[in-house]
């Protein structure tokens, strides 16, 4: 594993864990969330590719930025931490945002799209409910564990933590060995209103993309998902029948199977 912090841009500040020997590919997770996510991924997918992490700003052990960011700057980070290499690129959530943008901004550097759990915005954006949005508001400034144990069980699919609660422990440890500050969660949140308001040009991406989404996805409604399946110009769309929005930690060997296939087609 190689392990890349030195000083000068943004994105040069930001914790980088790169393994495996193969075609890059660059994984970007959630609102608030670090690497960590990707914790059932990285081993799967460095068997066959250079797999590229990093702790978005604000998460993990990144610093916490001064000054105010959007998605554009996020993938100006991706850009960077890419150093000229073309990469397959999968992203969860508010990641697939940054994903977008980085290929509009950046098309030379990315092969491939895996898009998960995630949308285009604009205005035919489908918001969660406002159910799911009072309990997330409701949770703010509370300590880390009890803001995990409120909020947590509501991007996976309803009944699942209640399925899964060993699993659900391990990750919400995961969660607090780093807890994401709440001017990071402000910052991501604002970050996400603002690419809603301008949307993405999608019809413009023609790299090949497998988008995924669950259908019952309580934090990116699943109309999201199929919005951008098709509008995009060369995509697959899979729906995950009973399935909620962090894919990745809870259906780690469907996600892992259904990337590698995509890839390797």
């Amino acid at each position: 594993m190689d392990v890349r912090t030195t000083p000068g841009t943004a994105a040069s500040k930001l914790q980088v864990e790169e393994r495996g020997d193969g075609d890059a590919l660059l994984l970007l997770q959630g609102l608030g969330q670090g690497m960590w996510v990707w914790r059932d991924q990285v081993r799967a997918f460095a068997a066959s590719f250079r797999t590229i992490a990093y702790d978005t700003r604000g998460t993990g052990r990144s610093p916490v930025p001064l000054e105010p960011y959007g998605i554009g700057d996020l993938a100006d980070d991706a850009a960077e931490i890419l150093g000229g290499r073309a990469a397959h690129v999968v992203a969860l959530s508010m990641g697939g945002y940054v994903a977008l943008t980085l290929a509009l901004a950046h098309p030379e550097l990315v092969r491939s799209l895996v898009l998960i759990g995630t949308g285009a915005g604009g205005p035919d954006r489908v918001p969660r409910s406002a159910e799911v949005r009072k309990v997330f508001t409701d949770a703010m400034g509370l300590p880390p564990e009890e803001h995990g144990r409120r909020t947590a069980p509501y991007t996976f699919a309803p009944g699942w933590t209640e399925r899964n609660p060993e699993r659900f422990e391990a990750i919400l440890a995961a969660r607090l060995e780093h807890p994401t500050p709440y001017e990071t969660i402000d910052a991501h949140v604002n970050a996400c209103y603002g690419f809603y308001a301008e949307g993405c040009d999608v019809e413009r991406i023609d790299v090949p993309a497998l988008v995924v989404h669950g259908d019952q996805d309580l934090i990116v409604p699943v109309e999201n998902g199929r919005r951008l399946a098709a509008r995009l110009p060369n995509a697959r769309y899979v729906e995950l029948p009973g399935r909620g929005h962090n894919l990745p930690l809870e259906e780690p060997e469907t996600i892992n199977r259904l990337v590698l296939e995509f890839l390797e087609a």
